[in-house]
């Protein structure tokens, strides 16, 4: 692992205690143990020390980069034979065969008998951009400013662009939307699913990071999203509803989202409703 930057990273990293691996189930694997053929296990990469910029407030955070054992051992082979080859330059290549998602821990959020959770699909227009075509950047923001205060985790998955279809099948729909369809409607005229997400990895971070399947409180207003946390191992949590940076660029996707089983009512749409300040 990481013998692209250095052989001898890896020691240093374990040495440190920054850097583990952990089961299906949260718990810890022997990082010398050889891995089973077909295991899904994770390697973690942390804590990082993460002093935060939001909302105009400066937060603290220990970030974990997380990436499943089963894309790092192609990676750490493609890297170990452009290094023989003296093919430095190509090193950039070899992230693309990532998916490596992260982990934000504000606090301590196992001296919180119920601790806030932010399980996030990663949103480059929304999250970076700035785009006011979905409500993702304005809810990882609510997030952390929320778990800022009570202690909590936020779990951002990477790959989950579009609900899973990706950056480049999500611009095809947000053309097609401009033409009338919907957001679920956009994915089918594709040939795509409504939501294709894996939310297997999440599980697996949660259960580790809160010390089993413990009591929490989850961020979220899609059903699918808690089913399929309970379906990996997590019982013991309630959802707490997460509407915000409702505007008039996104009140149409919102109402799909809504006529799909989101929990968002009309009146988190209107203006001045719970996802939208109320002009003073």
């Amino acid at each position: 692992m990481f013998a692209y930057i250095d052989p001898t990273v890896t020691s240093r990293l374990v040495a440190q205690g920054k850097l583990l691996r952990i089961d299906r189930r949260g718990r810890r694997l022997d990082l010398d143990a050889p891995v089973p053929a077909g295991s899904r296990a994770l390697d973690l990469l942390g804590p990082v020390p993460l002093p935060l910029h939001v909302g105009g407030r400066e937060l603290d955070a220990d970030w974990f980069a997380v990436v499943r054992h089963t894309e790092l051992e192609p990676v750490d082979e493609l890297a170990r034979s452009l290094r023989e080859r003296g093919a430095v330059r190509r090193f950039a290549s070899i992230v693309s065969h990532m998916s490596v998602n992260s982990v934000l821990v504000f606090g301590d959020p196992s001296a919180q008998p119920y601790p806030l959770v932010r399980v996030h699909s990663n949103c480059l227009t929304g999250d970076v951009f700035g785009s006011q075509r979905c409500d993702c950047g304005p809810q990882l923001e609510a997030a952390m400013e929320r778990l800022s205060g009570d202690g909590g985790i936020i779990v951002n998955m990477a790959g989950h662009e579009g609900r899973g279809i990706g950056l480049w099948a999500k611009a095809a729909t947000y053309v097609l939307q401009d033409g009338g369809e919907n957001t679920y409607q956009a994915n089918r005229s594709l040939g795509l699913p409504d939501d294709s997400r894996d939310f297997s990895d999440a599980a697996a971070l949660l259960l580790h990071f809160l010390g089993g399947d413990r009591p929490f409180r989850l961020l979220t207003n899609n059903p699918k999203k808690a089913e399929d946390l309970r379906a990996h191992g997590l019982g013991h949590f309630t959802v707490e509803k997460h509407v915000t940076g409702v505007g008039e660029h996104n009140r149409r996707y919102l109402a799909a989202k809504r006529d799909w089983g989101h929990a968002i009512e009309d009146g988190d749409l209107e203006p001045g409703g719970l996802g939208e300040p109320r002009p003073q």
